[in-house]
């Protein structure tokens, strides 16, 4: 669901045009011919002893927002007039991947009031430093976007930028898998699952910060892996500690006001939009899905996505893990229990 009022209240350029739409994943209102360059921070990289490296972060902010001005420039677009739009307003998308992994190494439980408070000023650190940085371009021989004069930026008297918009928080599907991080802004979407790719192929994963903190407890068995490979949760796991539990929630294990509420704190310091998902359980009520409509809304998202289980035939995700036993993976020579069934017989936890 698209709120096209509340995207075109923070149009950038309303001298161009209103936005009628979005790309298929809702994270990036674009004018009609208008592209945009996404860029993602890899979050985990950031954290040190559970604190996160702030000077390091805003060096490497800096550092990204030249190298995506420079995409613009060396791009080439199929469509003569693309080109033309786009070096018009130049727009970059600057966001992050691996959030939920980012407060795992914190410490601190997906949708809890710390989790919000730290997507709150993580996201305004990455905007206020990202949009230093554009400033700073637009202060070199490289000037500000064309339209800048005309801009909301403009008419309010603002120091030139080189970018009409710095930031956006994309859903990062592929990139997130290369970097072995979670995806986005999401929470975990389970601790073990199966992912349904090309051909009818099958990838199964569990999460190595779980692995890496089960180990450290001590609690590392086969079956216990056994246990979770079966409902990729541990809520109903016998033995596991309770800050354990809630520091390693799923999505479906999350009330759908902390979804939507974690997706509006990133909002209000995200120039395009936000790629988030609400994940309902196969019993969610028609109601319910408006309940999440009506809330987005009102806390001013750019749009929701919402998503019952159950209500595809297929889907990318699914919970769980197909588990033999602990000697019969490991005569496959795969660690910690697991079995990797399918074509796919070498992947990797």
């Amino acid at each position: 669901m698209l709120f096209i009022d509340e995207i075109n209240r923070n149009n950038p350029t309303p001298e161009l045009g209103i936005v009628e739409a979005t790309n298929p994943c809702g994270e990036e209102p674009l004018l009609p011919y208008e592209s945009c360059v996404l860029g993602s921070l890899n979050l985990p990289r950031f954290v040190h002893n559970r604190t996160i490296d702030w000077e390091m972060l805003a060096k490497v902010i800096g550092q990204a927002v030249r190298f995506l001005d420079d995409v613009i420039d060396v791009s080439q677009a199929p469509v003569h007039h693309v080109e033309q739009v786009s070096h018009l307003t130049r727009k970059i998308g600057l966001g992050v991947m691996g959030f939920a992994d980012l407060l795992i190494l914190l410490g601190m439980p997906y949708g809890s009031p710390e989790s919000f408070a730290v997507a709150d000023k993580l996201m305004e650190f990455i905007s206020s430093h990202a949009h230093r940085a554009s400033m700073a371009l637009a202060k070199e021989w490289r000037g500000p976007f064309p339209e800048f004069p005309g801009t909301l930026w403009g008419q309010r008297g603002g120091p030139p930028l080189r970018n009409a918009t710095l930031t956006t928080i994309a859903p990062t599907g592929t990139l997130s898998i290369l970097a072995g991080v979670s995806s986005g802004i999401e929470p975990l979407f389970a601790l073990a699952f199966t992912r349904h790719v090309l051909e009818g192929r099958q990838l199964q994963e569990i999460h190595p910060l779980l692995l890496k903190t089960l180990e450290q407890r001590r609690l590392l068995t086969a079956n216990l892996l056994a246990e979770i490979s079966a409902t990729g949760s541990l809520a109903t796991v016998p033995g596991i500690p309770d800050d354990l539990k809630a520091l390693f929630v799923t999505s479906h294990e999350l009330s759908s006001e902390a979804h939507v509420r974690m997706q509006a704190a990133f909002q209000r310091h995200t120039d395009n939009a936000v790629s988030k998902t609400v994940n309902l359980p196969e019993t969610a009520t028609s109601v319910e899905v408006e309940n999440v409509i009506r809330l987005a809304y009102q806390l001013h998202c750019k749009g929701v996505t919402v998503f019952r289980s159950g209500c595809k035939a297929s889907q990318v995700l699914s919970l769980g893990i197909p588990y033999r036993s602990a000697e019969a993976a490991r005569s496959d020579g795969i660690q910690a229990g697991l079995e990797f069934t399918g074509e796919c017989r070498n992947c990797t936890v």
